[in-house]
């Protein structure tokens, strides 16, 4: 079981370094470019249809208002975001993507279902299941404990 444990940990490790490389590559020179992966992940918490409130991104970013205001003014100056003032409530400001905000996200989209298709193929519905309960633990762990603000104590 020690040596599951480890060897586990050390694909838990590579794998989080392969996506980031993978992320940071693609950011770097490929469709991404020009992109900061924190601008990628707004892109994908705005979403492709409809308009969404800047905190209700906030929230699903779990950053702060401050932080989201910064991405979203770089973002709407590169052309991925539109933003403007709630009709019923002038306070609130709304975020939407673009026609190149929404291309974005599909690209973005593409890349993690791409991968994850990998990582299932050929499993049995069985495997598979097993699989998404894994992660499911996982996240639930990481959450926990994130929640909890004990994420590096035993």
């Amino acid at each position: 079981m020690k040596k599951s444990l480890i060897d586990v940990n050390q694909l838990f490790f590579s794998l989080y370094n392969d996506i980031q490389r993978a992320e940071d590559e693609a950011q770097k020179k490929g469709v991404f470019k020009g992109l900061s992966l924190a601008e990628v992940h707004t892109i994908e918490a705005i979403g492709m249809y409809g308009e969404k409130s800047m905190s209700e991104v906030a929230k699903k970013l779990d950053i702060t208002m401050g932080t989201l205001t910064v991405s979203v003014k770089n973002l709407v100056s590169k052309g991925y975001v539109e933003r403007c003032r709630s009709e019923s409530d002038r306070r609130h400001v709304l975020v939407s993507l673009t026609g190149k905000g929404r291309l974005m996200y599909r690209i973005h989209q593409k890349f993690h279902m791409d991968m994850i298709k990998a990582a299932i193929v050929g499993l049995s519905e069985y495997e598979a299941e097993v699989a998404k309960n894994v992660l499911i633990r996982i996240n639930g762990f990481i959450n926990e404990r994130y929640r909890n603000n004990e994420a590096f104590v035993n």
